[in-house]
């Protein structure tokens, strides 16, 4: 599997919360070769099961969320847009950007700020006090309320290891569960495989909770990124780039998952690295541990540079290792595991 080129493919989908379509359908074509069936749900969410062949086996689920962060016209002003954010939008990233406004077909804006005399340059300019430029008329303008709109951008290479781009929140951990399939092709398993494309993660989480109480899991897995080192990050809360995916532990990860997936990487000498995270993980996995009953949960996290940007940086090497990881936690689950 060529791992830039499902990158390209995934995150260059225009895909915000509440209008994953695009993205479902590309992650469904590159799914479908590798699980038995496959279907998309009501609320947008991708899933697929590769069954092991044994009746009445036990299931484990493995998420990856498809929406990305955006925005979203709300009015109209001499022909500008205002909008407001899909989901954590850092409005320090927004003056200058180019974005695409999501018409038929696709139409390129920018986002324009008050000029330097108008505006402190040491602050971030608020949401209301940007606009963006489309070229549109007042009446083209007011047509579009209701819009969403992405960052515009595509992925390309940072030097021999390192992808940049949008959307690698959290596409880039759908591509890890697409190789971890392909690790797992010719394995003999003995649990079935659900593998969700989840929606609406950045905004609520609401696809994850549903996903889980239709599939009913024994256990599940929530693959998110989390924030890679940059000088300006404190190293108690960032993970490097190339040292391998971030194992959660705490209150919302099962400990036997979390104890499961550290002996996993010592045994197969898989690099890694121990995310503690004492309340909310910010991922689905919060959601994903409460569907019914309950359900047996665990988070595995990307380190991911710069995140909720348009210029995303993931380990392609981090990418690997993620996948050997979750295909080892998989192999004789069903043995090993207190199911």
């Amino acid at each position: 599997m060529d791992m830039r080129q499902v990158l390209e493919t995934l995150c260059g989908c225009t895909a915000p919360s509440g209008f994953e379509g695009p993205a479902a359908e590309a992650a469904k074509a590159l799914l479908a070769p590798l699980v038995d069936e496959v279907s998309i749900d009501r609320m947008g969410n991708l899933i697929g099961v590769h069954r092991c062949g044994i009746e009445g086996a036990k299931t484990i689920l493995l998420d990856a969320h498809l929406d990305e962060i955006g925005l979203i016209v709300t009015g109209a002003e001499e022909g500008f847009l205002r909008f407001r954010t899909i989901g954590g939008v850092d409005p320090r990233m927004l003056p200058g950007r180019e974005v695409t406004i999501l018409t038929t077909p696709p139409i390129v804006g920018i986002v324009a700020s008050p000029t330097p005399q108008q505006s402190d340059m040491d602050k971030a300019v608020p949401i209301q006090d940007l606009v963006i430029d489309a070229g549109l008329t007042q009446e083209q303008a007011e047509g579009l309320v209701g819009t969403p709109m992405v960052y515009r951008g595509a992925c390309f290479p940072l030097g021999e290891d390192q992808v940049c781009g949008k959307a690698m929140d959290d596409r880039s951990c759908f591509a890890i569960l697409l190789r971890c399939l392909e690790l797992l092709k010719d394995k003999e398993l003995d649990v079935d495989v659900y593998v969700m494309g989840s929606t609406r993660e950045e905004v609520s989480g609401v696809g994850a909770t549903v996903g889980t109480w239709a599939v009913q899991p024994n256990c599940c897995i929530a693959v998110d990124v989390t924030h890679g080192r940059t000088p300006d990050g404190p190293a108690d809360k960032t993970f490097v780039l190339g040292g391998g995916p971030a194992i959660g532990v705490g209150p919302n990860m099962t400990r036997w998952m979390t104890q499961r997936l550290l002996d996993k990487a010592k045994e197969r000498e898989i690099p890694f690295q121990q995310e503690v995270m004492s309340g909310h993980t910010g991922t689905n996995g919060w959601e994903m541990q409460i569907s019914r009953e309950g359900v047996a949960t665990a988070v595995l996290s990307l380190p991911l540079k710069y995140m909720h940007s348009p210029i995303e940086v993931l380990s392609l090497t981090d990418l690997e290792h993620t996948a050997a990881l979750l295909a080892a936690f998989v192999e004789e689950l069903g043995k090993e595991g207190p199911l």
